[in-house]
C-alpha cells in the first residue's frame, strides 16, 4: 500500500508540468465539444486525434503527455455527454440516454442548472471511485498477471471475446457475427508466426494487414456521420445557466442520494472491468435506483435522483475499462479499445509488464486521471452555455469538418491514399453495421486483440502439442476457461430457463 501510494506521489511529479497540464486542459475542452456533438464519441475523437500523437510519442516523456492528451479527452467526453441530453433530449453519448429519462424533464421543469449540477458532479463521483479502485486494485492484478503464460493469457483474451457475448444487449448472434469478421479482418497480412502472407490478395498495400486506426476512424468517426446525416438531426432545446448559488443548492440536495451514488459506482465500476460498457450500467444503475428509490414511481418525471444513478454509474465503467488494459492488456471498452492501439503504435505492451518498465508512463496515466476529471468537472461548470451554443451551427457545417479531419487522421498514419479508401469502406460498414444494429465494440475488439489471441493460442499449442486440456491445466487457466465457457452459453441457458418458467 505504501509502495502504491509513493507511486501515485510520483506520477503526480510527472504530470504537474505546465506542458502536461495545458494538454490535459486542451483534452477536456475538446473531449467535452465531442460528447456535446452527436455523431462523434470518446472513442471516434481519440481515435481522429490519435495520429496527431505520433511525433508526440517520439520525444522524451512524450508517450506519457499523449495518453494525458488522448485520455483527457475521453474524461470531457463522458462529460460533455450529459449536456445535449439535459438541454436538448439529444444523448451527445450512447451512454447519455439513460439521463435524458428525468434530465431533461428537469429542464423543462426550469431546473436545468439543477440537473447539469447533480450529472457533472454525479460523473465527477463515479470517476474519482474508478481512479481509486484502479490506483490500488491495479498493481495487484499486474502482479498476479506476472505469473501468465500463453494459455493463461489466451483464456483472457477468450473471457474478453465470451464476455461480450454473454453480457452484451444486442443479439448474441449478431455480436458473434461481429466479432468474426474483426478475426478475418486481423487476420489479413502476414502471419504472426510462419511469416507467410494471408488475405492480401495480390496488394502489396495490405501486406501489413488492416491499421487498426484507419479502421476505427472509418467505423466510428465516418460511420456515425453518415447515419446523422440521414436522420436530418436538428437541435432545439431549453437554455441554461450555472451561477454559484445553483451549484450550491443542489450540491446541498445530493448528500440525500449517497447510497443511489454507492451503489451506482458500484455497478459502473463491476460493468466496467467485466467488460459490460457503461451504456448498460447506466441503464442498469437507472433501474436499480428506480426499484429502490423512495420516489421510484416519480422517475421519468424530473427527478435529481434519476440523473444522478445513471450518470455516476456511465463514468465508473468507462474509467474502470481501463484497469483491464493497463493490466492485462485487454481493452474494457471501445475507447480503451482505441487507447490499447496507441500504445502500441507507440510502441508499448500493455499488461503487467508496463509496471515494471514503464512506472512514469503508468503512474502518470493513473495521476492523470484524477487531476482530469477535476478539470473536466471545472470547465463544464463554468462553460455550459458556451458549448451548448455550439449546437446552434447547422449539422451541415459540422459534418464537412469532421470528415475532413478524418481523412487527415487516416492519410497520416501511413502517408497512403490507400487509407483514405479504406477509411470510406469502413464508415461504410460502419454504417451498414448500425442500421442493422449490429455493435461496432465486439468488430472493435477482435481487431484489436485478434493478433495477439491467435498467437497465444498457437504458442499454447506447440507448448502442449497440440493438446486443448492445457487450458484447464491448472486452477487459474482452468477457472478462466470455464468463466469464458458460461459466458459464451449464457444467452442460450438463459433462453431455456426462460422457456422451463
Amino acid at each position: 500500500m505504501i509502495d502504491d501510494l509513493q507511486s501515485l506521489m510520483h506520477g503526480f511529479v510527472v504530470v504537474l508540468t505546465m506542458k502536461n497540464l495545458a494538454l490535459m486542459m486542451v483534452g477536456v475542452i475538446l473531449g467535452v465539444i465531442i460528447g456535446v456533438l452527436p455523431g462523434l464519441g470518446g472513442a471516434n475523437g481519440v481515435a481522429i486525434l490519435l495520429p496527431l500523437t505520433f511525433s508526440m510519442a517520439q520525444t522524451p516523456g512524450g508517450q506519457t503527455s499523449a495518453i494525458i492528451l488522448l485520455s483527457c479527452i475521453y474524461w470531457g467526453a463522458l462529460f460533455g455527454g450529459a449536456i445535449t441530453s439535459i438541454l436538448f433530449n439529444i444523448p451527445g453519448e450512447p451512454w447519455s440516454v439513460a439521463t435524458t429519462f428525468d434530465g431533461y424533464p428537469l429542464a423543462q421543469k426550469g431546473r436545468a442548472g439543477a440537473a447539469l449540477t447533480a450529472s457533472f458532479t454525479s460523473s465527477f463521483f463515479g470517476a474519482l471511485v474508478a481512479v481509486l479502485v484502479i490506483s490500488f486494485l491495479a498493481p495487484v492484478v499486474a502482479n498476479f498477471a506476472l505469473e501468465f503464460g500463453p494459455p493463461e493469457f489466451f483464456a483472457v483474451y477468450l473471457l474478453t471475446f465470451c464476455a461480450f457475448i454473454g453480457m452484451s444487449k444486442e443479439s448474441p448472434f449478431k455480436t458473434i457475427a461481429s466479432m468474426m469478421l474483426g478475426f478475418a479482418l486481423a487476420a489479413v497480412g502476414t502471419d504472426p508466426v510462419t511469416g507467410t502472407l494471408r488475405m492480401t490478395f495480390g496488394f502489396t498495400s495490405l501486406l501489413n494487414g488492416f491499421d487498426f486506426l484507419v479502421a476505427v476512424i472509418g467505423l466510428f468517426g465516418i460511420g456515425e456521420i453518415l447515419l446523422t446525416l440521414e436522420e436530418g438531426l436538428a437541435f432545439k432545446g431549453a437554455s441554461a445557466k450555472i451561477n454559484l448559488a445553483v451549484v450550491l443548492q443542489t450540491w446541498k440536495e445530493l448528500p440525500r442520494y449517497w447510497l443511489t451514488s454507492l451503489r451506482s459506482a458500484g455497478v459502473g465500476c463491476f460493468m466496467g472491468i467485466v467488460p459490460g460498457g457503461a451504456t448498460p450500467a447506466s441503464f442498469m444503475s437507472y433501474g436499480v435506483a428506480r426499484r429502490f428509490s423512495k420516489d421510484g414511481d416519480k422517475f421519468g418525471t424530473g427527478v435529481v435522483e434519476g440523473v444522478v444513478a445513471p450518470e455516476t454509474a456511465a463514468h465508473a465503467a468507462g474509467t474502470s475499462a481501463l484497469l483491464p488494459m493497463i493490466t492485462l492488456g485487454v481493452p474494457g471498452s471501445p475507447t480503451a479499445a482505441v487507447l490499447l492501439g496507441g500504445l502500441l503504435i507507440w510502441g508499448l505492451q500493455p499488461g503487467p509488464l508496463l509496471f515494471v518498465e514503464q512506472k512514469d508512463f503508468v503512474w502518470g496515466l493513473i495521476a492523470s486521471m484524477y487531476l482530469g476529471n477535476i478539470a473536466g468537472l471545472i470547465v463544464v461548470l463554468t462553460c455550459v452555455p458556451l458549448f451548448a451554443a455550439i449546437l446552434r451551427i447547422p449539422f451541415s457545417v459540422i459534418a464537412p469538418i469532421i470528415i475532413v479531419i478524418c481523412a487527415i487522421g487516416a492519410f497520416t498514419v501511413h502517408n497512403a491514399n490507400f487509407d483514405i479508401y479504406m477509411m470510406v469502406v469502413f464508415g461504410v460498414a460502419g454504417y451498414m453495421f448500425k442500421k442493422l444494429s449490429y455493435p461496432l465494440a465486439p468488430l472493435v475488439l477482435a481487431i484489436v486483440l485478434g493478433d495477439n489471441a491467435e498467437a497465444s493460442f498457437r504458442q499454447s499449442m506447440l507448448v502442449s502439442q497440440g493438446d486443448l486440456g492445457v487450458f484447464f491445466a491448472n486452477k487459474l487457466v482452468g477457472t478462466l476457461t470455464g468463466l469464458a465457457l458460461f459466458l459464451l452459453f449464457w444467452p442460450m441457458l438463459s433462453w431455456l430457463i426462460r422457456r422451463f418458467k
